[in-house]
């Protein structure tokens, strides 16, 4: 099998010849990590923001070095919004959102376009742009259609509340006013819509919808609040994201139990990352495992931070002797790989899926 109908077969429920390898992201600083394992070549640990073009492009050939000489299954491909420079730590995006971007290169919104209800009369709207999508043109153009290429797009949810430059401005509508909560949707929705099409005239594989739904003790919203202002809308993009030929998969941190029948029902092809500090992939399995393809679960946070090798090994064994049963498993990191994740870790992490992750499944204790 080549790596990208791997992950397509595990994404459809079936049984590939091996357990597939794919991450959400790789932050700047672990790419270079990793990449210091396999070259002497990689260009200085910056913020993507703070590189120039050169130094860029350095880290993106890294990338796909990485991708080719670990033989991972899948590459993530951001969209990346047009940014405006404000200072060292803010950006502003077309749509007139100020991030502020930490240390580690996430970026958080700080100030939305919309205060108020009657701020959407004066809303600009903004149309994804081809230069967005770089990043998976270059992922196609240098390591072809062999690979399942994945384009991350964040979901309704997070660009609505992001619109108000913070969840709890959102939240507080949930009650004042409901409908204003879904025209808010509804223009985040129609946009994603139009990164769908973007990303599947490009010849992406899957779309990835991200934004975190819950926390480490419960969703970030009731299970009536999810079903009522953000549920249509997950329904209408994976529906179009399925018209469009390609896999939908839902990424979220937390505690995704009271939701999960939603995410089935929604009709995602997978379901990223099951924290395993608070869900057990044994019973995420056990329970929607012929449903809804299950993705991750090796623990980003402690793990493969301060983890041995042999710690790693053996978590990757336990993992795909719950989880990889049949088919239907895609092994990943618990979240994405960071800067404090040891490169020698997620080497190990592939390389123990490769040796324990062979179909038909032969792993003792």
């Amino acid at each position: 099998m080549t790596t990208k109908e791997r992950m397509l077969t595990a994404l459809s429920l079936g049984q590939p010849d091996r357990v597939p390898v794919w991450e959400l992201a790789f932050n700047e600083e672990s790419i270079i990590n990793i990449g210091k394992l396999l070259t002497a070549d990689v260009p200085p640990v910056k913020l993507a923001h703070e590189m120039t073009m050169e130094e860029k492009l350095k880290l993106l050939e890294l990338l796909y070095k990485i991708t080719r000489e670990l033989e991972l299954d899948g590459l993530t491909s951001i969209h990346l919004f047009n940014r405006k420079i404000i200072d060292a730590d803010h950006f502003e995006d077309d749509w007139g959102r100020i991030s502020h971007v930490d240390r580690v290169g996430d970026a958080v919104t700080v100030k939305g376009p919309v205060a108020e209800p009657s701020d959407l009369k004066h809303l600009k709207i903004v149309h994804p742009q081809e230069n967005e999508f770089l990043m998976l043109m270059a992922s196609i153009g240098n390591l072809g259609k062999d690979v399942a290429q994945v384009l991350f797009a964040v979901g309704p949810f997070r660009e609505s509340w992001s619109m108000m430059g913070g969840m709890e401005n959102l939240f507080y509508y949930y009650k004042e006013n409901p409908q204003f909560v879904k025209d808010l949707a509804r223009i985040a929705t129609d946009y994603i819509l139009e990164i769908v099409d973007k990303g599947a005239d490009l010849g992406a594989d899957a779309v990835a919808i991200s934004s975190d739904l819950a926390y480490n003790k419960s969703t970030l919203m009731s299970p009536r609040h999810y079903e009522e202002y953000i549920f249509p809308y997950h329904v209408e993009i994976v529906r179009h994201i399925h018209r469009r030929g390609m896999k939908a998969i839902k990424h979220s941190d937390g505690v995704m139990w009271p939701i999960m029948d939603y995410m089935v029902e929604a009709g995602f092809d997978g379901i990223h990352p099951i924290q395993p500090q608070c869900m057990d992939i044994g019973e995420v399995k056990a329970k929607y495992g012929k449903r809804i393809c299950i993705m991750g679960n090796i623990d980003c946070t402690h793990l493969l931070t301060t983890g041995t090798v042999e710690e790693v090994e053996k978590a990757v064994k336990d993992t795909i002797a719950v989880a990889a049963p049949g088919g239907g498993y895609i092994l990943s990191s618990s979240n994405t790989i960071h800067p404090s994740c040891k490169g020698e870790n997620y080497v190990a992490m592939v390389k123990a899926a490769r040796t324990y992750g062979i179909y038909p499944l032969e792993i003792s204790g």
